[in-house]
């Protein structure tokens, strides 16, 4: 049974660090696209950084240079450094996940619409 656990949310001001958290159980994240999406209140659903099987990586423009995306293999956890955030990246952040996304990039522009398994969602809050 696959299942995405993120934590590591929260409320920081403008500027600061966070870093999110996806634990993933029942696969191997190694063989999966997984990904970072987000939503806002009236707003539909981004995408935000994406990575696939071969280690390929694709980030919003928005969050370039500024956000992480890794993956701890060993520990089957997809992780999202954030940094230098801003008001505009308040959002519920989600983790999604699918053995059958091939590329990172078609992932992140597609908002996940093929991803299969989602998170509950962990929320991000910067205040100005």
């Amino acid at each position: 049974q696959v299942q995405l656990v993120e934590s590591g949310g929260g409320s920081v001001q403008a500027g600061g660090s966070l870093r999110l958290s996806c634990a993933a159980s029942g696969f191997t994240s190694s063989t999966y696209c997984m990904g970072w999406f987000r939503q806002a209140p009236g707003k539909e659903r981004e995408g935000v950084a994406t990575i696939d099987s071969d280690g390929e990586i694709a980030y919003a423009d928005s969050v370039k240079g500024r956000f992480t995306i890794s993956k701890d293999n060993a520990e089957n956890t997809l992780i999202l450094q954030m940094s230098s955030l801003k008001p505009e990246d308040t959002a519920m952040y989600f983790c999604g996940a699918d053995p059958r996304v091939s590329n990172a990039r078609y992932g992140l522009g597609t908002r996940g619409r093929d991803f299969a398994y989602w998170g509950q969602g962990t929320q991000v809050t910067v205040s100005s």
